[in-house]
């Protein structure tokens, strides 16, 4: 979630009916406005190439800030449509939802690679409100500085926690003057999503989602879930858990699933005996004793970091999946006095400050958690799941969630209202679902594809083993994802059975 470690005609008049367009008793009022407007144009610029684009029919959409006020001004959202290879295309278009919050669809789509999904289908790729393509962007450049800066700072002291929201709120005097800050959240969003399928004149169009985007997937599936053929939910987020206590359980799976995949790999078993209470001691050693080392960053030079329990814990939330393999050697050289592996990986995903300047609205972000997460959670339900995960982690560290570290600080600066109750309602619904998630997923562990799944009644879970987030970038997964969109009834899932978790490295034992 943290943005991955740093890391988708003809208009139709849709035009919201005044005070009576709610979905439930608690859903803001919307007041009407001019329709929503599909303007075709030039594709958005984005700061690497994305050969998507290459012959995508782009444009924007014309949507009203704030749908609850008559006298809203307007916004622009970029959007991309992908043709299909079969034309006319024969079967619905499938709409992407980046996650984040804050990662921008249109400049890192989360597609899955080399499967056809637009062999017989158009794929519409869109940048959400707020993020780097839209008209009004939320990029936080002082909370990128704050967080480049970080990796050299005591992880949990109260002192960084002082600078993570003193950078917050420069980014909110900077855009507050001349933006409205309540306007960016999912209820918004969904009803994006709601005017840019009517202006596009689409009826139908299925859905992929993936980490937040299935937040608002799942937000939007309760708006408009009669215009949905079929769903993905890759690395789940339930609005209705969204909070800190909930990144716990992840961490943990993770945590568990990758101690017990070492130990049932006899050279992983022998060479690092006990790895996961060697973690535990190096998490509690490390913070009442943290280690500065200095480590050279491609693109960026020689960078001091700070390594303590809580880095320890971010570090492997970051690793967990596509780089799990490294994780006992790592370990071991840290436990052994060379914290360089550790502290470069760690600070990697930080200090490159301008390519999350690019892609990443934290003020997105900002605006999602502090509104929908944040006040529907209290401090003690927080600590309460966190003793429950790791009951032997000392208390400065079960004090910052996994991802989310000072999110209470940074919220009470960024000051905007608590969300509607109807946000956080649990999604029932029949329409076909895929929940996919990668087994060493330390930001959305698979028991939250369980949760949501049970109320979705004709849904497939599927677990990739030894993957962790972001399913869609797994050779098996993105054949899964095709193939479920294929036949939602039944899909193609029997690759699921011979994927192998990777090997683990082996360092020559010590003399």
């Amino acid at each position: 979630m943290r943005h991955l470690n740093r890391l988708m005609v003809s208009a139709i008049a849709f035009i919201l009916a005044a005070c009576s367009n709610s979905t439930s008793p608690s859903t803001p009022t919307t007041m009407k406005h001019p329709a929503a407007k599909f303007v075709e144009g030039p594709c958005a610029k984005t700061p690497e190439p994305v050969p998507l684009l290459a012959n995508a029919r782009c444009g924007e959409l014309v949507v009203p800030v704030n749908r609850t006020n008559a006298a809203s001004a307007s916004l622009r959202l970029a959007i991309a449509i992908i043709p299909s290879e079969t034309q006319p295309p024969t079967k619905e278009p499938i709409v992407f939802l980046q996650g984040g919050p804050g990662l921008d669809g249109i400049a890192t789509p989360a597609v899955a690679p080399n499967v056809g999904l637009n062999r017989d289908r158009d794929p519409i790729l869109f940048g959400q409100r707020g993020t780097q393509t839209s008209s009004i962007s939320l990029v936080c450049t002082e909370q990128d500085k704050f967080f480049a800066a970080r990796v050299g700072l005591v992880y949990d002291a109260p002192s960084t926690g002082d600078l993570d929201a003193k950078s917050v709120q420069e980014c909110r005097d900077r855009l507050a003057p001349t933006t409205d800050l309540t306007a960016y959240n999912s209820t918004e969003s969904a009803y994006d999503l709601i005017d840019m399928r009517k202006a596009l004149g689409l009826e139908k169009w299925a859905v992929f989602s993936h980490s937040y985007g299935t937040t608002l997937a799942l937000v939007y599936l309760n708006m408009d879930g009669a215009a949905v053929t079929s769903v993905v939910f890759d690395g789940t987020t339930p609005p209705s858990v969204g909070g800190m206590a909930w990144t716990w359980q992840s961490a943990r799976a993770a945590f568990d699933g990758v101690m017990q995949a070492c130990a049932a790999q006899p050279a992983c078993k022998e060479r690092y005996p006990d790895l996961g209470a060697t973690f535990i001691r190096l998490v509690n050693d490390l913070e009442k004793n943290p280690v500065t080392t200095t480590v050279d960053i491609p693109g960026h030079g020689s960078t001091t970091v700070v390594v303590d329990g809580g880095t320890l814990l971010a570090w492997f939330v970051g690793m967990s999946g596509r780089l799990t393999a490294g994780i006992p050697a790592a370990l071991d050289e840290l436990d052994h006095g060379n914290p360089q592996t550790v502290a470069t990986q760690y600070a990697s995903g930080w200090v490159n400050t301008e390519l999350s300047n690019s892609t990443v609205a934290t003020g997105l972000t900002l605006g999602i958690w502090c509104s929908e997460w944040v006040p529907f959670e209290t401090t003690e339900q927080s600590m309460s799941a966190a003793k429950k995960a790791f009951p032997d982690f000392p208390a400065s560290v079960l004090e910052q969630a996994p991802q989310l570290a000072f999110l209470r600080e940074e919220c009470s600066a960024w000051n905007v209202p608590k969300a509607p109750e109807s946000v956080r309602a649990i999604t029932k619904s029949d329409v076909p679902a895929l929940v996919i998630t990668g087994s060493f997923d330390a930001r959305t562990g698979p028991m939250w594809g369980d949760y949501i799944a049970k109320d979705l009644s004709r849904s497939t879970v599927v677990v990739v083993p030894g993957w962790g987030h972001g399913v869609f970038l797994n050779p098996c997964g993105a054949k899964v994802i095709a193939s479920f969109f294929e036949n939602p009834a039944k899909p193609d899932t029997s690759c699921v059975g011979t994927v192998q978790v990777d090997a683990f490295t082996i360092l020559p034992p010590r003399q």
